[in-house]
């Protein structure tokens, strides 16, 4: 059996981040420094991909880039492959297991056993860990998730090649040799996502992403209800919180893990108002809770007037502002 020591997380590709570098980081490397060296932090509205027959949002970066982003800013090389023969991924991971290795896998939920029947629906951008395979049943990391669990081979297998939309193709991943983190390494890194999350929320062009893109929605969802009709509109509503609360982190919850980033990232860089910033980005959180739950009152059918979508749009109008103003203070930090 492979040495591997499960810890449970909020959200799966930092969760999965933080218990493939604990050992080479000695447990310094929390999963909200992974999330905020890993610039997780993010907004995206795109009407042109559907997942589940409603417009892809993410509260979150692509899938991989937590990983990647945390890795190189730790100076950590990484092995990542994709695959188009299944025997082929299967033997890949077969042969790192026998090397002692456990990987990162990303995989779709639909099929995950362990999952409730409730959250089981197409998407293919949860990570877990494989670290171990005895007979034909693998072990398996889910970090979202209080315990390990086995899966057999035909059930990672589905998994590793799920269909649809950001289809993972077997894809693995897992840092190529360990290296000593050090404390000095932790501050530039820190440094270094800030920056990434800062240019992410505020400098990427047009309408679609960051905190321009949380207020484009906003103002779009103002009209859902003339433009697309009650049902598809509450359709559309439901994928915001399907988004938000089951492949998010629930209620916020990404808000939040930024702001406990900054308050750990305050530790290592002191006077530079991170533990003051950090409270914004909870406020963001907060509201992006109150938000779920409006929109939830609309999808049920409890709420359907136009001031109801009012409402709702001016809920994004007023986060993208609050988002807008954290990410500026954080562009204005002088180091010390």
């Amino acid at each position: 059996m492979i040495d591997f020591e499960h810890h449970q997380g909020a959200h799966c590709e930092s969760g999965v981040t933080t218990n493939l570098l604990r050992k080479s980081s000695g447990g310094k490397i929390t999963e909200p420094l992974a999330f905020g060296i890993g610039a997780g932090l993010f907004f995206a509205y795109i009407p042109f991909i559907k997942i589940n027959n409603g417009p892809a949002i993410a509260f979150r970066t692509l899938p991989g880039d937590i990983f990647n982003r945390t890795c190189r800013s730790l100076g950590i090389p990484v092995n990542r492959r994709k695959f188009s023969s299944k025997e082929k991924a299967e033997t890949y991971l077969v042969d790192r297991l026998k090397e002692g290795i456990p990987v990162g896998c990303q995989v779709g939920v639909y099929y995950l056993p362990y999952f409730p029947r409730e959250y089981r629906f197409h998407f293919n951008a949860h990570n877990i860990i494989v670290f171990d395979k005895v007979d034909d049943n693998f072990f398996v990391s889910d970090p979202i998730m209080e315990t390990t669990t086995v899966l057999s081979s035909y059930e990672l297998e589905r998994v590793r090649f799920a269909k649809g939309a950001l289809a993972p193709k077997g894809h693995i991943y897992y840092p190529a040799k360990n290296v000593s983190i050090t404390d000095e390494t932790i501050r530039k890194a820190i440094k270094s996502g800030i920056k990434k999350n800062v240019y992410n929320m505020l400098y990427i062009p047009g309408s679609f992403a960051g905190v321009a893109g949380i207020k484009n929605t906003g103002k779009k969802i103002k009209a859902w209800r003339d433009k697309l009709g009650l049902g598809k509109a509450g359709s559309y509503l439901a994928q915001m919180v399907r988004m938000q609360e089951e492949i998010g982190t629930g209620g916020g919850g990404f808000r939040y893990i930024y702001a406990a980033f900054l308050q750990e990232a305050d530790v290592y860089l002191p006077g530079n108002q991170l533990q003051e910033i950090s409270v914004t980005f909870t406020k963001a959180g907060d509201m992006w809770r109150e938000a779920a739950v409006h929109a939830a009152g609309i999808y049920k059918g409890r709420l359907c007037s136009q001031e109801d979508f009012n409402t709702m749009g001016d809920y994004l109008l007023e986060i993208a502002e609050i988002e807008k103003d954290a990410f500026k203070t954080l562009k204005k930090i002088k180091w010390q």
